[in-house]
């Protein structure tokens, strides 16, 4: 049985994991719009891999007992001034929900709920992954900058990431 506490964290970052969904389809719309589909496709798979994060925690919340309660998204900002400034939000984002995953460790390190440790331990190891795979698309963005062939290289480059091929169904 899941503790009310844990529940209540768990429910709070399915509402982030959904809400980094929606702010990297916002920013694959953005990369639309100013032709850029490689960077596009790589929000939209980023986007995709936030979900399938939102379905693992919802998932193991209903295995534990518990009940999902779906909260109001917000709005994402549709605006950026260019591909790095882009790329500096989502790592700030990353950063956030590192922080957010990390303190869901500790929650659940305070109830005493081993499960739930262990269960979050592989959300610690891909905020790793997350936030290197952000960095690294950054810092070869700050070495070219938002204008010439390198970006089209970068756009073609990230046009390649495949998405998650789909959703975890409660097991």
């Amino acid at each position: 049985m899941i503790t009310e506490k844990v529940e209540k964290a768990l429910n709070e970052q399915v509402n982030a994991e959904i809400y980094s969904a929606y702010l990297y389809l916002s920013m694959s719309s953005y990369f639309d719009s100013v032709n850029l589909p490689g960077f596009a496709q790589w929000m939209k798979a980023q986007a995709q891999e936030e979900m399938v994060h939102a379905m693992k925690i919802y998932n193991y919340v209903i295995e534990r007992g518990g009940r999902m309660l779906l909260g109001a998204i917000e709005a994402p900002q549709t605006q950026w001034e260019n591909p790095v400034a882009a790329f500096e939000a989502t790592l700030e984002h990353e950063r956030k929900v590192t922080a957010m995953i990390n303190n869901l460790v500790e929650i659940a390190l305070a109830e005493k709920d081993h499960a739930t440790n262990i269960f979050l331990q592989w959300f610690v190891s891909e905020q790793v992954e997350e936030e290197a795979s952000v960095d690294a698309v950054l810092q070869k963005l700050k070495m070219i900058g938002s204008q010439g062939q390198g970006l089209f290289m970068i756009d073609r480059e990230l046009g390649s990431r495949v998405a998650p091929v789909s959703l975890p169904a409660a097991e």
